[in-house]
């Protein structure tokens, strides 16, 4: 089977290096939280304001007033720090981040990122933070399925909706698959439950095998 949610978590927590500071995006992302183990001293950002998240709060953990910027309440590890949203953005900004983990509705085959408007009725377009992290991560780690709910592709030769960032994003991890962004192309890393061949039919975008 393709990777459900949580598997996929686990898989994008995998690559984090030790002693990384990292930024996780609403929704899917967080997920991740839950898979780095404490020992590797990986420290998480929220962009509400605070360094030294934990995984997400449960039971008699849950603090209403400690959340991330998805509003899920979270806990806190040893050495936790909180601050002014405006110290938030200067450390997205100013390229302190390490790695940032975002969802998207589209990624284009040179690492375009689209993740706040489809356009589509009834919507709420809202970039939030997004741009900021986008430009200002070292790293761009985009965690989503590789096709929406009609099928159609979510990586692609060229975005179709309005992008977040342009040239920005590094790794892409689906459920089917995780791919490079590179000057190369688009290199498939590893697969789940299909074949190079199966993606190379179901995808407008060339892809190139990992040399390893």
């Amino acid at each position: 089977m393709p990777l459900n949610p949580d598997q996929l978590a686990a898989r994008v927590a995998q690559d984090v290096e030790p002693g990384s500071f990292v930024n996780l995006g609403i929704g899917q992302p967080t997920k991740v939280a839950d898979h780095l183990p404490a020992e590797l001293g990986i420290v998480l950002h929220t962009e509400n304001g605070m360094l030294g998240m934990g995984p997400a709060a449960v039971g008699d953990e849950v603090d209403p007033d400690l959340t991330n910027a998805g509003k899920v309440p979270v806990t806190e590890l040893p050495g936790a720090a909180y601050f002014h949203h405006a110290d938030s953005f200067a450390m997205m900004r100013g390229g302190h981040l390490d790695v940032c983990v975002m969802g998207a509705f589209q990624v284009s085959a040179s690492g375009d990122l689209a993740n706040w408007d489809t356009g589509a009725p009834g919507s709420i377009p809202a970039v939030g933070g997004a741009m900021d992290l986008a430009i200002g991560a070292k790293r761009v780690y985009v965690m989503m399925t590789l096709f929406a709910k009609d099928g159609s592709p979510k990586l692609v030769p060229t975005c179709t909706y309005p992008l977040t960032g342009v040239g920005c994003v590094s790794r892409v991890y689906t459920d089917h698959a995780v791919f490079d962004i590179t000057t190369d192309g688009v290199r498939v890393i590893e697969v789940f439950d299909t074949s190079v061949e199966e993606l190379r039919a179901r995808l407008e975008v060339p892809l190139v095998l990992d040399a390893h």
